[in-house]
């Protein structure tokens, strides 16, 4: 479970994030949706503890990621795959944190094979990585230590038409099993495909929340939706 309640956060005179509230329950995927600069990252960084909110909460499990007992463990994120070390293999980095969470090597390999790297690819350096590769080593670390929730900034970002039909079919199964999935992208298309839910955010508000079925029963076409309501928030927002 994923609960943001009226989540505001400031960077000085900044408003990046502004009074929103959302959640995810158990099985289901949300969609996070909006343009650069919308608040996503912002949101999710709150959420993972990484950034400290200005007004509101955003609880996963029910606490404050800082409070929970086993956070690593508990929560799988992805906010940067680009951070991963570029002078590491992909098997270090994972066998790193399998070491930090008291996991069987065994585990290193289980997560490898899900999100269909190769041996001889773990044992290249990340920097030789394609974006593609280092967004499924994210995937990889993220699922780890067997968690109940997902946290993915851009997941999609690099992945080839068969990496995104492979990451629709892995968050549909975690979301299935009981799995909360918070996915964000800048894409409709990429994140209608999968999504239970829909949030749409632009200039740090919401301005368009509901299941994927009660967005397209109310007849609006739902490009033009994400398309005008976001730009029409980004214009007010820069003109306040």
């Amino acid at each position: 479970m994923i609960t943001i309640q009226n989540l505001t956060k400031r960077y000085g005179d900044v408003l990046a994030v502004d009074d929103i509230s959302f959640t995810v329950s158990p099985g289901n995927v949300c969609g996070f949706l909006g343009p650069n600069g919308a608040g996503k990252s912002t949101t999710m960084r709150c959420l993972v503890g990484l950034a400290e909110p200005t007004g509101g909460t955003a609880l996963v499990l029910g606490q404050r990621y800082h409070d929970l007992t086993a956070p690593a463990a508990q929560v799988g994120t992805m906010l940067d795959a680009s951070a991963l070390h570029p002078g590491r293999t992909g098997l270090e980095i994972l066998t790193q944190g399998a070491i930090v969470l008291g996991l069987p090597r065994t585990r290193v390999r289980e997560v490898l094979d899900l999100v269909g790297l190769t041996a001889k690819e773990a044992k290249r350096r990340v920097g030789k990585y394609s974006l593609g590769m280092r967004q499924r080593l994210g995937i990889a670390h993220a699922l780890l230590g067997s968690p109940s929730v997902l946290v993915l900034d851009e997941p999609a970002n690099g992945l080839d038409p068969a990496g995104i039909r492979w990451m629709r079919g892995l968050l549909r199964d975690f979301a299935t099993r009981g799995g909360t999935v918070l996915l964000s992208s800048h894409l409709l298309h990429e994140v209608q495909q999968i999504a239970d839910e829909l949030v749409m955010i632009g200039q740090g508000r919401i301005v368009a929340h509901g299941t994927l079925a009660e967005l397209l029963a109310s007849g609006d076409d739902l490009e033009e939706m994400f398309i005008t309501r976001t730009a029409t928030t980004s214009r007010e927002g820069a003109l306040s």
